[in-house]
């Protein structure tokens, strides 16, 4: 897939979140996120920040937090956050169809919005129908891929396998279901894993 192709989807993902996210009270606002000790509020604002974050301005922070990168995203989440939801809502809205990255390749910040769109959706009870196309790509980078999360790592010498969808990859104990529980429990979501099934899930969970 092109990176243009893959802006197409990055954009529909982010004005999917964004209409999910329309009419949350304040309290919903305020829900822990699967970002351990992030808000649902505070990952659209981190969110916000890598759309508007570009390799110049990375490095700038990353020199500015005397390369802690956790403390960047800090950092840069505190200026998008906004003095209020609304606000926060409304500046990720105005990044929606931003082309601006870190440097990071373009497949990695669909990853961004997907599984930091499901930290968010998850808690809040939303579902979403990802287009398994969508879904797919994601998982083939991730299974590959340990450059912004430990994916490949985790999931080495076991055989995953879609149950709604054509991805499968890998060989050893089986981790069967669908494409997104595998993209997320690849990503170390845990809440995950109980969606999954086969005799690597145990491995999978000791990860």
């Amino acid at each position: 897939m092109t990176d243009s192709g893959l802006w197409a989807l990055i954009h529909a993902e982010r004005a999917a979140l964004a209409a999910d996210l329309a009419t949350l009270t304040d309290g919903q606002w305020a829900t822990p996120s699967l970002c351990q000790g992030l808000t649902v509020r505070e990952v659209l604002a981190h969110l916000t920040a890598a759309a508007r974050l570009n390799a110049v301005r990375w490095l700038a922070g990353v020199v500015r937090c005397r390369f802690d990168f956790d403390r960047q995203v800090v950092m840069r989440l505190a200026e998008q956050l906004g003095a209020s939801p609304a606000e926060t809502l409304e500046r990720f809205r105005g990044a929606v169809t931003s082309r601006t990255k870190p440097p990071l390749p373009v497949v990695a910040m669909l990853g961004e919005t997907v599984v930091h769109g499901e930290d968010i959706r998850r808690p809040l009870g939303i579902r979403r129908d990802y287009p398994i196309a969508t879904l797919t790509r994601l998982a083939e980078y991730y299974v590959g891929s340990d450059q912004v999360v430990l994916a490949k790592g985790r999931v080495r010498g076991l055989r995953l396998a879609a149950d709604d969808g054509p991805f499968a990859r890998g060989s050893g104990p089986s981790v069967t279901g669908s494409t997104l529980a595998l993209t997320m429990a690849m990503t170390g979501r845990g809440s995950y894993h109980d969606e999954l099934s086969g005799d690597g899930v145990a491995i999978l969970r000791g990860r």
